[in-house]
């Protein structure tokens, strides 16, 4: 059912578990063919979904938003989005905040697998099976990254999870 939480790590904040859940997006559920990539073969409508956290890890500056499949048949998986230097009293990312132009603040869309900055959906190759597509919020210990919207994604990760005081995840699954 949309809008489940999900909370992963055991990481604990005043008044709960770090927590994200979503509006489009449920846990264990299939990715809506709202939020599937629109390209190549695949016809969804690209939209990001939305996301909200709460009960962030203190000392938390600021958030950063990835979408990963570690399905993908390639080294590193397939990095469907990520976005950066979301400020700390920024809680929410509304559906298709995933578009350039988009985001709060001064977030940043980073690339993607695709070679393009901002959200792309799930687009597996038809017939390779199930794949999970991991949402993840991670609270950090800084305000700003270095790191532009041309940084390499699995660079831009690993720096994330550096600056990570905590994480809390939503896995959804797609197929063709």
């Amino acid at each position: 059912m949309p809008g489940v939480f999900a909370m992963l790590d055991g990481m604990h904040a005043m008044g709960g578990e770090f927590m994200l859940t979503s509006g489009e997006v449920a846990e264990g559920a299939t990715v809506p063919e709202e939020q599937v990539y629109a390209g190549g073969d695949c016809h969804g409508g690209n939209v990001s979904p939305s996301l909200a956290w709460r009960h962030a890890p203190s000392g938390t500056q600021g958030y950063a938003v990835s979408m990963h499949d570690p399905d993908a048949p390639r080294p590193g998986g397939w990095w469907h989005w990520l976005v950066f230097n979301i400020p700390a009293t920024v809680t929410s990312l509304p559906k298709d905040a995933g578009r350039p132009g988009h985001s709060p603040g001064d977030a940043v869309q980073g690339l993607n697998s695709f070679g393009s900055a901002g959200y792309g959906g799930p687009c597996p190759p038809a017939g390779h099976g199930v794949h999970r597509y991991v949402f993840t919020v991670y609270a950090l210990d800084t305000a700003q990254l270095p790191l532009t919207s041309h940084a390499e994604p699995g660079f831009a990760d690993a720096l994330i999870r550096r600056h990570a005081l905590g994480q809390a995840r939503l896995t959804a699954v797609y197929q063709r």
